[in-house]
């Protein structure tokens, strides 16, 4: 009669896409009931199987036995250290025989862990098949996290099992929300916090090193992808990830959190902050917040606010503030610039006999779309209406109109004013100069 170990440590070395190599988690061993083998020779098999000292002998015999002894008392057993051999050395046997295992005992954790994370390993390195990769891994993956706990696993052991593979579980099903068939970014986003929070929870370093620190990253792309983009959450993972990325990842990871970050405050006073605290904890705390930057409206108004004398501002600014403060700071200013008259220095952008477009600002030169349409008092003749593109300096205009949406300014009693030509200048003759 013999006593039979089930189920020793399994690893695995997976590529995390970017930043390193990961191991896999420990499965805690478990203890068998006795197994009685009758056969000597089979019992000698056996433990010449399990004795071998390199992965590719334990392979070997292994395959040797289950050949012998198919229908061997000892074949989980064999099969479960049969993976373990390959699990160091080949990844497509460790699949074949993780799947065998799993037709004696589809339950096995080991198996499933396995199976889903050279899959997801294969998607990396195999970008023509990476989306099927990706969905068969997820696949194992949520049958992994739907296990249940053998009969012989105490609680607490099952509870360290779990959360050493729930975290790799979650990493492949976040992934393949991003690579597989699916693309859910919602989805990732779910799965790659799912997976945080375990690791925070019961191996915060995790989160800084590996595929934890990987799908931090991955994390914060996901949010910056999403529609809209969630700016905040964007920031925040980037510059953890930032804070413990290795020293050759930094400054990429860096450009992409103060992006986001001005985008969302408008410039990077305070990014620093930010970086500091997301190195301290894996989530933004409950009062985490980054202000935004001026909208147009609040910029508009806060000048009108600021500008003791709005006849001041230059043109330019009138139309912005016309265009994007509240309606009574509008009003506010259009009662001053009402039936004013005032040059409209800009770019043709359409002319007529009748009327000329032009881009004031340098928004509209640069989108090519008119801001100010002044209606002429007279009629031009064809020669003297001005070619689109053409920089004017001495067109006029009388204020009739306005709209913020889409934001325009209406002239009226518009001309081209002729520009006089200056006197020339003559010199006296040296008869007429002054005695020093």
């Amino acid at each position: 009669m013999k006593k039979v170990l089930l189920a020793s440590v399994f690893a695995s070395m997976s590529v995390v896409a970017g930043l390193s190599l990961v191991t896999a988690p420990t499965l805690l061993a478990q203890t068998a009931p006795a197994i009685s083998v009758k056969d000597p020779a089979e019992f000698n098999a056996y433990q010449n199987a399990s004795s071998q000292s390199t992965p590719q002998a334990k392979a070997s015999a292994s395959e040797s036995f289950l050949t012998t002894y198919p229908q061997s008392v000892l074949k989980k057993d064999v099969l479960d250290g049969l993976v373990d051999a390959y699990s160091q050395f080949d990844p497509a046997k460790t699949i074949d025989a993780a799947n065998r295992l799993l037709q004696l005992d589809p339950n096995n954790l080991k198996a499933m862990y396995l199976i889903a994370a050279i899959e997801k390993q294969q998607a990396a390195s195999n970008p023509a098949q990476a989306a099927d990769l990706m969905d068969k891994a997820a696949a194992m993956a949520t049958k992994g996290l739907a296990d249940t706990k053998p009969a012989d696993v105490k609680d607490d052991d099952w509870t360290k099992q779990k959360a050493a593979t729930d975290p790799v579980f979650y990493s492949i099903l976040s992934n393949d929300d991003l690579y597989g068939s699916k693309k859910d970014l919602p989805a990732a986003v779910t799965a790659f916090r799912t997976e945080l929070e375990y690791l925070s929870k019961n191996s915060p370093d995790a989160t800084t090193k590996g595929a934890g620190l990987n799908d931090t990253l991955q994390l914060g792309q996901t949010y910056a992808q999403l529609t809209p983009p969630d700016m905040i959450n964007a920031v925040w993972f980037l510059a953890r990830a930032e804070s413990f990325a290795p020293a050759n990842f930094k400054a990429g990871i860096d450009k992409q959190a103060k992006y986001w970050y001005k985008r969302y405050h408008g410039k990077e006073d305070g990014f620093d902050a930010v970086l500091a605290l997301a190195a301290k904890t894996v989530f933004p705390p409950p009062d985490f917040k980054i202000d935004p930057a001026p909208t147009p409206k609040d910029i508009a108004d806060g000048v009108v606010t600021s500008t003791p004398d709005l006849s001041t501002l230059a043109l330019g600014d009138k139309e912005y503030i016309l265009a994007n403060a509240s309606t009574a700071n509008a009003e506010k200013l259009w009662a001053l610039l009402k039936d004013q008259v005032t040059q409209v220095p800009g770019t043709v952008i359409t002319a007529t006999a009748s009327q000329i477009q032009v881009a004031v600002t340098e928004d509209a030169k640069t989108d090519k779309k008119a801001d100010f349409t002044v209606n002429l008092k007279t009629p031009l003749a064809d020669k003297d209406v001005p070619a689109a593109g053409a920089e004017l300096t001495n067109l006029i205009g009388t204020y009739d109109s306005y709209t913020q949406n889409p934001a325009q300014i209406i002239m009226r009693d518009g001309e081209l004013q002729v520009e006089k030509k200056k006197a020339p200048v003559h010199k006296p003759s040296a008869a007429h100069k002054k005695p020093a």
